[in-house]
C-alpha cells in the first residue's frame, strides 16, 4: 500500500469519526427540547453528499446512544429507523430542493413514532405498540415541525460545508 493511499484513508477514516462525533454531541447539545434534534437533518446531508457511505458514521452514532443510555425497546427500532431515512435520503439524492429535504425530514419526524412502535410490537403485540405510539402522537408532531424548519434553514449551508470539507479532503491525498 502506497503512502498516498494510507493518507487519503486515514483521513476518510479521521473524517467519517469526526461526523459520527458530530451527530452524537449534536444530538447531546439539544436534548433539553423535546423532539427536535439535528440527527435527522445530519443523516440527510451526510447521505446527500457520501451516499450510502454515510451509514458508518449513523451507526457509529446508534453505538454511542446505546452505549450512553443502555438497551431498551428504543435500541431496536435506531437500529432500522436510520437506515429507512438514509435510505428514503439516497433515493432522492439527486434533488436540489430544500423544501423537499425539508419535506423528507418532517415526514420523517412525524413517522419516526410509528416506525419506533414496530420494535414496541415485537416486544410486547399490537396493543403494546399501539398505545405506545398514540401517545407519542404530540412528540412526532413537535419532532416533524423541528425537523422539518431546521432542515428549510439549514440544509443548504450543511451541505455547502460537508462538499468543501470532503473535496479540500480529497484534494491533498
Amino acid at each position: 500500500m502506497t503512502n498516498k493511499r494510507v493518507l487519503a484513508e486515514t483521513k476518510e477514516l479521521t473524517r467519517l469519526a469526526l461526523l459520527s462525533a458530530l451527530l452524537y454531541g449534536a444530538k447531546i447539545a439539544m436534548a433539553p427540547l423535546p423532539n427536535i434534534e439535528p440527527v435527522s437533518l445530519l443523516v440527510i446531508v451526510y447521505v446527500s453528499v457520501l451516499g450510502l457511505k454515510a451509514l458508518i458514521p449513523v451507526y457509529i452514532y446508534v453505538l454511542l446512544e446505546i452505549s450512553t443510555w443502555g438497551l431498551g425497546y428504543w435500541s431496536l427500532c435506531y437500529l432500522y429507523v436510520w437506515a429507512v431515512l438514509a435510505l428514503a435520503a439516497w433515493r432522492l439524492k439527486d434533488m436540489d430542493s430544500s423544501l423537499g429535504w425539508a419535506v423528507l425530514s418532517g415526514a420523517f419526524g412525524l413517522c419516526f413514532g410509528g416506525l419506533c412502535a414496530l420494535s414496541y410490537w415485537a416486544a410486547g403485540g399490537w396493543n403494546f405498540a399501539l398505545s405506545w405510539w398514540v401517545s407519542g402522537i404530540p412528540f412526532d408532531i413537535l419532532h416533524c415541525m423541528g425537523n422539518f424548519a431546521m432542515a428549510l434553514a439549514l440544509f443548504r449551508p450543511c451541505r455547502r460545508i460537508l462538499l468543501l470539507l470532503v473535496n479540500r479532503g480529497a484534494s491533498y491525498a
